[in-house]
């Protein structure tokens, strides 16, 4: 065994994750080998975890991946509030695409994906030497594993492609270090990582089965449809035929049993790892595997927690919010894109204040309005800032509405409404991902699992694929199929006809449907919308060389061959 992974065993998980130092002492040894260190069961399969464990920290808490997707999109902000997040206008620049090649959140974007590529090599290298019937392994499992670390492996470097282009690529640690490969040369690694992977990966059987992070079949599909359905955005090539007949395949059940939920809070709520619509997931549990969607702390705001009956251990640090609908005067924004909150039908069962009803029971995805809970009045969010002591109203708007009246500001027509110009009650929230419960059900708080792949994304991708080779019909009825559910007895007022389906309605059908999710630039970036499309305190650059991020400046100290991506 190399050093370095011994040092990975005994330092663990936290300061690998935490990227802090280890106060540990290595233990050195003149010879470890797997087959004397890997001498149970049990220590097989921690081996096989340690590049999960990487990867459900890096989509299920790090904030960066889900950042890169949805901050400087028509989805989301992080606004200054007052005296709050300005942070040297960091989120300012993001917003309006000043990207440059000093910002760490950039940084997190190249260096944590390569990790998991090394972690996931490290760990495969060892389980190919190990003997598994020596220690009584079921017949096909050391395939299996290995499968798994070889599609998580492509799954880093998808991320990789999606943000930066071509990326250094490698199949063993052994190799030395490397300068960046082509887009098309990594979009066909992937591509080949895939292929190799997924004939070995397990099947789900069982609808509705437990999920637990592993990597199944229909996951290693899913990452191939991601790849083959932006390669338009990568590689300069369209593949919707390509597409729309492995996602026909996948939602036909050839890769495993699976079925659209009929109820989202099935996905999403706190018994979701039986969710029959569930791919790949981020595994969570109170006390054991805790994952918080990433943004839960950015999103929510001061005194929250008291909305929920004093829920302890539930950090708001007031942030991030959806990118407003509505002007300050309330009327909507004409925008062809963004402001989502307001995209979605009155109707629809998910466009309402979250409340929490006990015993894992809940209803709605924002925090918008008055917050105080309408069954226990008494369980109150109130402000921090502008409306301190107050019961804070969330309104989908940006502007400084406790100053009217003010010299400064004498109307309501008179406020700005800008990135720098937000209160404590601007934007509505988002808790979709990570829904709360009450103190009294205080055990059920990392319950919900992080979905990361689920089928809704193959019908939605389907959708997408029929229509831009032209039916629209059979477009919108997979869609449709989606949608009915958000609405009582399937009656969907504003459903998609072949007739009012177009790249706007598309999109904003992408945005409602995963919201909060991670996907949106992604998804922009395809309709080549990133770049070209003005939202809410957003003027379009049409700059293409943006639809990439730079590679950080210390990630080019570090190895001299690589090359910045173009326009930095």
């Amino acid at each position: 065994m190399k050093l370095k992974k011994l040092l990975y065993t005994i330092c663990g998980v936290t300061c690998m994750m935490a990227a802090t130092s280890c106060s540990v002492e290595p233990e050195f040894y003149s010879q470890v080998v797997p087959d004397t260190f890997y001498s149970s069961q049990d220590a097989v399969w921690q081996r096989f975890d340690r590049p999960f464990t990487h990867w459900r920290w890096y989509v299920g808490h790090n904030e960066n991946r889900w950042m890169l997707q949805e901050l400087g999109t028509d989805e989301f902000c992080l606004p200054t509030r007052g005296s709050d997040w300005y942070d040297g206008a960091r989120f300012q620049k993001i917003h309006h695409h000043e990207y440059t090649f000093d910002m760490a959140w950039i940084n997190e974007g190249w260096r944590l994906p390569t990790m998991g590529v090394a972690l996931a090599w490290d760990a495969l290298e060892d389980l190919a030497e190990i003997d598994f019937d020596k220690l009584g392994f079921e017949s096909g499992t050391r395939e299996s594993m290995l499968a798994q670390q070889t599609a998580l492996v492509a799954s880093f470097y998808l991320d990789g492609l999606d943000c930066f282009g071509g990326m250094p690529l490698y199949r063993s640690t052994h190799e030395g270090i490397k300068g960046r490969s082509t887009d098309v040369e990594t979009f066909n690694f992937v591509d080949s990582l895939l292929n190799e992977a997924i004939p070995n990966l397990p099947v789900k059987s069982e609808l509705g089965g437990m999920e637990n992070g592993s990597v199944n079949q229909a996951a290693g599909v899913a990452l191939k449809i991601r790849l083959y359905f932006n390669a338009e955005a990568y590689i300069g090539k369209a593949m919707y035929n390509e597409t729309a007949q492995l996602c026909q395949d996948l939602i036909n059940g050839k890769y495993g049993k699976y079925e659209l939920d009929a109820d989202y809070r099935n996905t999403f709520g706190f018994n979701n790892e039986k969710s029959k619509e569930m791919i790949w997931s981020v595994p969570s549990e109170n006390n054991k595997l805790e994952s918080d969607g990433t943004h839960w702390s950015y999103m929510v705001p001061y005194n929250y927690k008291n909305f929920l009956g004093g829920l302890e251990g539930s950090g708001s640090n007031n942030g991030i919010g959806l990118i407003p609908g509505l002007d300050p005067t309330g009327k909507s924004y004409d925008y062809n894109i963004g402001g989502v909150y307001q995209r979605f039908n009155d109707k629809d069962v998910r466009k309402q204040n979250y409340v929490y009803e006990g015993d894992g029971n809940y209803k709605g995805i924002f925090i918008v309005g008055l917050l105080q809970d309408p069954n226990n009045p008494d369980f109150t969010c109130t402000g921090s800032r502008e409306y301190g002591g107050k019961i804070i109203n969330e309104v989908d708007q940006v502007a400084y509405l406790s100053k009217v009246g003010s010299a400064e500001y004498p109307t309501v027509e008179s406020l700005p409404s800008t990135i720098g110009t937000a209160e404590e009650n601007s934007c509505v929230r988002v808790v979709k991902v990570s829904p709360r419960p009450f103190q009294a059900d205080v055990k059920k708080k990392f319950n919900p699992d992080i979905p990361f792949i689920r089928l809704t994304e193959i019908y939605y991708t389907l959708a997408e694929c029929k229509m831009r080779t032209g039916d629209k019909a059979g477009a919108a009825e997979l869609i449709n199929k989606v949608r009915q559910r958000y609405f009582e007895d399937g009656v969907d007022p504003d459903p998609v006809t072949a007739e009012n389906l177009d790249k706007y309605r598309m999109l904003n059908e992408w945005s409602m449907e995963f919201v909060a999710e991670g996907r949106r630039r992604t998804d922009l970036v395809r309709w080549g919308a990133y770049v070209t499309e003005n939202w809410w305190d957003h003027v379009a650059t049409n700059n293409v060389n943006l639809n990439r991020f730079p590679i950080h400046y210390s990630v080019m100290g570090s190895n001299n061959l690589l090359e910045q991506n173009p326009g930095y």
